[in-house]
């Protein structure tokens, strides 16, 4: 036997892809020339992936503009003034706020998977934004005309649109990516906003049959970007009781990171779904130092002594470079982490399952 390790998205663009990305917004090259930029950056990704060793692989986010908002890709019904997410060194991020109804996504990211099939000879992931990430488009407020409900019924049908595209074209699986989940905590401590996120996820997955939600997982993390978090600070002991309420079939959960992982592991064992599969990051994107095979054997050794060793996988506590600007991590760090996450991956399982 062995155990499963899967990538979690994104990875630093190389320097030729931001320099494209730059003129192009300079005016400087069209389209096209974007898109080929995209395509060189998807096939070494999934080159390098693929020469590292992993056995799943992921296009490393290079074609969005960030993780959250890539299907607000040519929409014109936004206004910049959102939701701030503030960062514990000080920086923030601002989700655009929507003026007008009805939501429809400009970009769904089969477009994502689709080029990094063309690319791989292994499976391919495909992680997608969770709805309640957006969710928080729409001003508290309201929106003139278009109501709540009308909003919900909107967002669900085309989540599902997102999830729905991915399994169709041949994702090995797909991710939602929930890194509000923790943040919910820190903005409402009494779990209001938390428990309407579980409940909007939900309406979403309930679309999927069991076969399919056993394809889909959720990945829950501190809300790393620029070598910073938005929620570190929150007990993990608070959220994941209800994270695990999300009826997905895999759980991707950030460890690496954390300050007291024993705790955490914990409170996985004593409420992990008995279906479920729980990936534990065993690497730390922020960190600079690069794990060795050795240090990543023995989290996972750590992590089998609360749970059971054929439901554990591994996993990067979060993307490397989850907005496209985030170059605070080297490309070649990245590859570096991820090989050293592979491969100690592998000395675990040796010692767990001779």
């Amino acid at each position: 036997m062995g155990i499963p390790t899967e990538p979690i998205g994104s990875i630093p663009r190389p320097a030729e892809l931001l320099a494209a990305m730059a003129d192009h917004a300079a005016g400087r090259i069209g389209d096209d020339e974007l898109a080929a930029a995209r395509d060189r950056a998807v096939a070494d990704t999934v080159r390098r992936l693929e020469e590292i060793g992993s056995p799943v692989v992921t296009d490393g986010e290079q074609s969005k503009p960030s993780f959250a908002t890539y299907p607000l890709t040519g929409l014109d019904r936004l206004a910049p003034d959102g939701v701030v997410i503030p960062f514990a060194d000080g920086h923030q991020r601002q989700l655009p706020r929507l003026t007008a109804g009805p939501l429809r996504y400009g970009v769904h990211a089969d477009r994502f998977l689709r080029a990094a099939l063309r690319h791989a000879t292994v499976p391919v992931k495909q992680a997608v934004i969770a709805p309640s990430a957006l969710s928080l488009l729409l001003p508290p407020g309201g929106i003139d005309g278009y109501s709540r409900d009308a909003f919900l019924d909107d967002l669900t049908a085309e989540a599902e649109a997102d999830i729905r595209g991915c399994l169709d074209a041949g994702a090995h699986s797909v991710q939602l990516d929930f890194t509000e989940a923790r943040l919910a905590l820190k903005l409402d401590p009494s779990g209001g906003l938390l428990e309407q996120f579980i409940a909007l996820n939900n309406r979403v997955l309930d679309r999927f049959t069991a076969a399919e939600q056993a394809r889909i997982g959720v990945h829950t993390c501190p809300g790393g970007d620029q070598d910073s978090t938005h929620s570190l600070d929150v007990d993990y002991a608070a959220l994941l009781p209800h994270l695990f309420r999300l009826h997905a079939g895999a759980f991707y959960v950030q460890l690496a990171s954390e300050p007291d992982p024993d705790k955490a592991l914990a409170v996985l064992a004593d409420r992990l779904p008995g279906h479920a599969r729980v990936f534990i990051g065993v690497t730390d994107p922020i960190d600079p130092r690069v794990e060795t095979p050795e240090q990543v054997r023995d989290r996972v050794l750590a992590a089998a002594r609360y749970l059971p060793a054929d439901r554990l996988g591994t996993c990067d506590d979060c993307g490397f470079s989850p907005f496209a600007d985030d170059t605070s991590t080297s490309r070649d760090t990245a590859f570096a982490k991820i090989r050293a996450r592979v491969e100690g991956t592998a000395l675990a399982a040796a010692d767990l399952f001779g």
